[in-house]
Order: C-alpha cells, then sequence, then structure tokens
C-alpha cells in the first residue's frame, strides 16, 4: 500500500487510501440508510471505501477491535454475520446447509485473508487455497468448486475490514492531537478500538440516533471490543461517538436526527 502523506489523511474530503478528493475515510459506502439511499451516498462519495459494502446495500465492515492485522477481523463477528446471511448469496444452494458445508469454507476465506495480509485474490491465490481445501474442509459435503465462492465471499468481507480500519485508524491518527476529549497521558493506541466501535455502530445502527440510550448500549459492549485499550468506557465513550458523528457527517441531511 502506497505512503499517504499525513496531512492528506487529516482532510476530511480526502481518501486516506488513494488521496482522492471528495471521499471520507468512514463515510464512503456507510450502510443502514436504506438501500436505494445507501446507494446514492456510495456513487456520490466514491473512493476506495466503497468497496466496504459487503454482499449488499447497508452491509459496513465486520467488527474489529485491537489493534493488529488479525485483530482487525474478528472471526466471531464473521461466523455471526454468515450464519444469518448465507441463505441470501447467489451461490446458497439449499441442499447444504451453514453448519456442516458452508461455515468451513466462510472460515477458511476469513483465516486466509488474515495469515496472508499482503495477498491478493487472483487465479495463484485461487488454486493455492483449492489445494488446501480438503485439509480443512472437515465434513463439508462442498467440493471446491462450490466452495471457492464462499471463501471468496468471505475473503473479501475480510479484505474490505481490514482496508477500511487501515484508513480510519490513519485518519483519527492525525486527527488525534487535536481532540479535546483526549487524556494526554494515554497513546492513541488506547483509543483506536473506539473509534473503529463507533464507525462500525453507525452502520448496526442505521435507524439509531445517538443519545443515552445507545450510549449506554454501547458501553455494555465496550469490555468485548476494546482488545488491549486501557480505556474505561467513561473515557473511551467520546472517541466512539466523534466516529459515529464522523460517518454521520457524510451522510446527505441528518440521517439520525440529532442536528448534528
Amino acid at each position: 500500500m502506497d505512503k499517504i502523506d499525513r496531512n492528506e489523511t487529516r482532510d476530511l474530503n480526502r481518501d486516506p487510501i488513494s488521496g482522492t478528493p471528495g471521499s471520507h475515510p468512514v463515510g464512503v459506502g456507510v450502510g443502514g440508510v436504506g438501500g436505494a439511499a445507501a446507494g446514492m451516498v456510495i456513487g456520490a462519495l466514491g473512493g476506495p471505501l466503497g468497496m466496504l459494502i459487503g454482499g449488499g446495500i447497508g452491509t459496513l465492515v465486520g467488527a474489529a477491535a485491537g489493534k493488529g492485522v488479525a485483530e482487525r477481523i474478528d472471526p466471531t463477528g464473521e461466523e455471526a454475520f454468515w450464519r444469518e446471511t448465507y441463505t441470501s448469496r447467489p451461490y446458497h444452494d439449499a441442499r447444504f446447509d451453514y453448519e456442516n458445508d458452508y461455515a468451513p469454507a466462510y472460515g477458511y476465506g476469513v483465516d486466509a485473508r488474515t495469515r496472508m495480509p499482503e495477498r491478493t485474490w487472483d487465479e495463484a491465490l485461487e488454486q493455492e487455497l483449492g489445494a488446501g481445501w480438503g485439509q480443512v474442509r472437515g465434513e463439508s459435503k462442498l467440493e471446491w468448486d462450490h466452495a471457492r465462492d464462499a471463501v471468496r465471499d468471505a475473503w473479501d468481507r475480510s479484505d474490505r475490514t481490514y482496508r477500511a480500519y487501515d484508513a480510519t485508524d490513519r485518519y483519527y491518527a492525525g486527527e488525534f492531537d487535536r481532540a479535546d476529549y483526549r487524556d494526554r497521558d494515554v497513546a492513541y493506541d488506547d483509543y483506536r478500538p473506539a473509534y473503529r466501535y463507533g464507525t462500525q455502530a453507525r452502520g448496526q445502527y442505521g435507524d439509531r440516533q445517538w443519545d443515552d440510550r445507545l450510549e449506554s448500549e454501547l458501553g455494555q459492549g465496550w469490555d468485548k471490543v476494546k482488545g488491549s485499550s486501557r480505556l474505561g468506557w467513561d473515557k473511551a465513550k467520546a472517541a466512539t461517538r466523534d466516529a459515529w458523528h464522523g460517518v454521520e457527517r457524510v451522510l446527505p441531511g441528518d440521517a439520525d436526527g440529532d442536528g448534528r
């Protein structure tokens, strides 16, 4: 990935991956605003992060916490996502179930993206993963010709998650010194999971507005996503809210109705 000048990442109107003007690092492709509306948002804002939509309009990046590459792709969160949505995928075949057949393929795709962060999906990688399918398929009845689409689907979603959080990490790192809520004795790495949490939450709760009730709900989940962060929710919530509104600011109008 090409290095981007830090001054560029501080520009709300510049994509932190490509440097292209006119897109926000967390807003491009944000879900939860309805199919047609979200489609217009994606089309209007453009940029590489438009690919962060997974599987269809309204699906944001996967769950992520901590600070390492592997920590950006949460296998538990991905398993829950695929269990809920696998029947809607174009390759789904009713002869096969999730638990025994598709779950190993999705897990294989997530694991492969985590283990090979510098690779892209190409013919060589597909052949390599195909050769290894027999060792990881367990009881799955899917032959590689059928499993391949599910593995690729999980790889692509995990790849979007990795690249989206890489971009938001760099954006908020550039803004961190100017954040009025930051604890001067605490490093950016401790705030990183909070920014990711707010970014993901805005996509997950697209029909909600930030209020005391939502803040309380997110606070109850903080310990599960904080990774190695030393922040308690009392300090993490401001950064989480900042990231939530970072997404909100690039949506047309006032999508969550809170006047921001």
